[in-house]
């Protein structure tokens, strides 16, 4: 039996290669000589990373600024002349000294300097995968991060962050990098929003990076400047016209930034990733697909990995089951999102800290009692094929 294990990471507790080798371990307590394939997955966000290293890109570290503005070393992730990126691996908000939050001061700039150290490797196809930022600078810092100027009244640097916006007057972009003009871009994005108003950046995304009301309001007022001298310095209306589309306002606005001036092509993250693993070959013969994530809930329904991943071998005829820390899914939207079995660790340990501190154990006897369920069905397939009868 060959059952390919394809989770997405337990955010808090372990990363998708974690939770794919602990599942792997409680299938083999149960079914030992079954044949396993791990495949971790990302929908674009933090993880996408790793993915597209598990799957056998080269990692390539690169000193950049972090979202506050100290240098940390980040990787990016090089196979032949393409590349994938993390946003989040140089503008995270993980990266933040001691959690503190700064909603009006972190920048995007490290994962520009990270799509420039990308070219000087040689790569002319970079995948930006979005999510998990600190800022909210509609991808200022990282058009900086490649040589854009952003000058005020009297010609001077804007401060860097959403904060200083509001203050830029003139968008320089004559030295920005040539070789992006030869380079194709996909942003790998696993939200649809646009950039402004209530659905916007700010306002949806703003709060998670510790921006109150009155620093949405700051915010918001600040990336709509941004998006009119921009559109200035681009013309034709291209700067306009890309802040409504979908995934401009993934990244703090980073989405945007990309979609306008790095003419980037916006696909679901999942989608590619799960082309950068080479999920859908990996199906072939698969008499299961395990994947999961730390929450099902309603935002999984809306394109995150595990349901993208339940959706291909759906299509492949191979049935998909879930492991995920809890569940917030009736029956109904459970098997409407393509998975037969799905086990939170809730149901195994209801203690919440004891799930985040013994995840891989719990992740391992979750996997045993998916195997068990498959166990069962291939018995009882194998009876009613022997022709018992009453």
């Amino acid at each position: 039996m060959l059952i390919v294990i394809a989770p997405d990471k337990f955010k808090g507790s372990l990363t998708g290669a974690e939770v794919a080798r602990a599942l792997r371990e409680g299938i083999e307590r149960v079914l030992p000589d079954a044949r396993t394939v791990l495949i971790p997955v990302a929908d674009g966000g933090e993880g996408t990373l790793a993915a597209a290293l598990e799957a056998g890109h080269r990692e390539s570290r690169h000193t950049v600024t972090g979202p506050t503005g100290r240098d940390l070393e980040a990787a990016i992730a090089i196979d032949g002349a393409s590349a994938v990126i993390e946003l989040a691996a140089a503008s995270g908000l993980d990266l933040l000294p001691g959690g503190a939050l700064d909603a009006l001061g972190s920048t995007s700039l490290g994962a520009g300097q990270l799509i420039a150290a990308a070219l000087d490797t040689g790569a002319r196809r970079i995948v930006l995968g979005v999510g998990g930022s600190a800022c909210t600078d509609g991808g200022a810092g990282l058009l900086r991060g490649l040589g854009a100027r952003l000058l005020d009244l009297a010609g001077n640097p804007v401060p860097q962050g959403g904060g200083g916006l509001g203050l830029i007057h003139e968008v320089d972009l004559a030295g920005m990098d040539p070789r992006l003009e030869l380079t194709e871009f996909v942003l790998a994005a696993d939200v649809d929003n646009p950039l402004l108003g209530t659905n916007g950046a700010a306002a949806v995304f703003g709060p998670q990076k510790g921006a109150g009301p009155a620093e949405v309001t700051t915010l918001e007022s600040g990336l709509e400047h941004w998006v009119s001298v921009l559109d200035v310095a681009l013309g034709e209306g291209r700067a306009r016209a890309a802040a409504v589309l979908p995934g401009a306002g993934a990244a703090g606005g980073a989405g945007f930034a990309a979609l306008a001036v790095l003419g980037a092509e916006r696909r679901r993250g999942i989608d590619v990733v799960l082309e950068l693993t080479g999920l859908h070959a990996a199906l072939a013969g698969a008499a299961a697909v395990i994947t999961g994530e730390g929450s099902l809930d309603l935002q999984s329904l809306a394109g995150k990995a595990p349901v993208g991943v339940a959706s291909v071998a759906t299509a492949a005829g191979i049935p998909a089951h879930a492991v995920c820390g809890r569940s917030l899914l009736d029956e109904d939207q459970t098997r409407g999102a393509g998975f037969g079995q799905v086990v939170s660790l809730t149901s195994l340990e209801p203690d919440p800290v004891v799930c985040m501190a013994d995840a891989a154990r719990l992740v391992a006897e979750a996997g045993a009692v998916i195997a068990r369920g498959l166990l069962e069905g291939e018995m009882m397939v194998t009876t009613n094929q022997g022709g018992i009868s009453a």
